[in-house]
């Protein structure tokens, strides 16, 4: 028995023996290098030290990269097709976040801006096991290998995705199978807009979204425009033309140069302002209330220098009246000059005799040359002093009046031209406003 026992223990430490040396191997010269040894005498002499293997195991981005695919089961599916191919079509759910709004153009009538565009829907082939029921985000590199919904922008003129640094494109997939796919884009869309009450216009532009086989999606923004711009350049500089055009009217009117000056200056101005508007608009066949004003304006404008012609007109012909009828009287002297100075009333004062005449004695000749009063006037009462005698004059007799009194003509300008722009403005504001 004894001789037994000691048999198997030295079988058993034959057999331990090389476990106890730590896994050594044997070379074929007879030396024994343990693995660990060898492999950190490697490592040493390449990175000056001993590395974790741990952790340089759990660092590999590319086998981090086939584990998902093969837990959504990338390679199994044929994602050409949408989910549930031949079966009822698949709800997608579609939201919009805007970004900004970068412009929006008249000329061109279009608008610009920048928005989030995320898609919901569930594909049942991404569903994947998960102990925790948390989802998991990937980049535009899975995008291209899934089925993702083709939306599209109707009416859209140009669009791009963001690509700096990265594009733009989040994908989110959940256990369940549901995805929310986001991307960051910029989309130019026509607007078709009316421009009848511009610019006191509210526009209704719409981002319509379409998809290859099913519905319409519209977004409508409402644009109200911001007057105060326009009344810092349109209507403030034409009203002050308008009133700056009334000035001539309190110039005397033998001024002929500053007068005309005034108003060939006003009518220039006008041009310019409305060439100036007309060019940062569209070319529409209706007219649009910007052009109700400016051109309103300029008739007011051109009237002023109208008014002065007509005034110099009859200041001409009441001069020469005034000039035949004292040279047929003799009362006119030999050094006349038909360009005399103006008094500050307004009224022209010819250099003639003004000094009362005579009284005539009553004589028999003078009694018989005075015509024969009816019976019906000699029985009305004659009338007493400090009376006044008013008769209906007719509208042609006022005319006559007035021309051959032309003065009276920037008389009645100083009143009229702005009593009437005042009404036109009350009117066209209440209308458009």
């Amino acid at each position: 028995m004894n001789v037994h026992q000691m048999a198997l223990r030295w079988a058993c430490l034959v057999c331990l023996y090389p476990l106890a040396l730590g896994g050594s191997t044997h070379l074929p010269n007879g030396r024994k290098r343990s693995k660990d040894v060898f492999l950190g005498e490697k490592t040493r002499h390449k990175h000056g030290g001993r590395i974790d293997f741990k952790m340089k195991k759990s660092d590999s981005t590319k086998s981090l990269l086939i584990k998902s695919e093969q837990l959504l089961r990338i390679e199994d599916h044929d994602f050409a097709m949408r989910p549930g191919f031949g079966g009822s079509a698949i709800p997608v759910g579609i939201d919009v976040q805007v970004e900004s709004i970068d412009s929006i153009s008249e000329v061109n009538m279009d608008f610009t801006m920048t928005l989030y565009l995320r898609h919901y829907w569930q594909d049942d082939r991404l569903a994947f096991p998960s102990s925790n029921n948390k989802s998991r985000t990937f980049d535009a590199r899975l995008v291209k290998k899934i089925w993702v919904p083709d939306v599209f922008f109707v009416h859209s003129k140009r669009s791009f995705i963001h690509d700096t640094t990265m594009e733009n494109i989040m994908l989110r997939v959940y256990p369940d199978g549901n995805i929310l796919y986001s991307v960051r884009v910029t989309v130019t869309a026509l607007c078709s807009m009316d421009f009848s009450s511009f610019p006191l216009d509210t526009q209704n532009c719409s981002l319509e979204l379409e998809s290859c086989w099913y519905n319409r999606l519209y977004i409508n923004f409402i644009l109200r425009r911001h007057i105060f711009f326009f009344m810092l350049q349109t209507y403030f500089p034409t009203m002050l033309m308008v009133m700056l055009s009334w000035v001539s009217f309190w110039i005397d009117r033998r001024a002929v140069p500053a007068r005309v000056s005034l108003g060939i200056t006003t009518v220039l101005t006008m041009s310019t302002i409305i060439t100036g508007v007309s060019a940062s608009m569209p070319q529409v066949s209706y007219v649009k209330a910007v052009d109700i004003y400016l051109w309103s304006s300029f008739l007011f404008v051109f009237l002023s220098v109208i008014e002065y012609a007509a005034v110099n007109y009859f200041t001409t012909v009441e001069e020469m009246k005034k000039l035949k009828k004292s040279t047929a009287t003799g009362l006119v002297p030999t050094t006349y000059n038909t360009n005399q100075a103006m008094a500050f009333d307004g009224c022209f004062h010819d250099e003639i005799d003004l000094s009362p005449f005579p009284e005539l004695p009553t004589t028999p000749t003078t009694d018989r040359a005075a015509p024969p009063r009816n019976s019906s006037s000699a029985a009305e009462p004659a009338p007493t002093e400090g009376t006044r005698l008013w008769r209906r004059r007719s509208v042609r007799h006022n005319l006559k009046f007035i021309m051959s009194n032309s003065y009276m003509i920037d008389s009645y300008s100083r009143i009229i031209f702005p009593l009437a722009y005042l009404l036109f403005n009350i009117i066209y504001w209440c209308m458009y406003s």
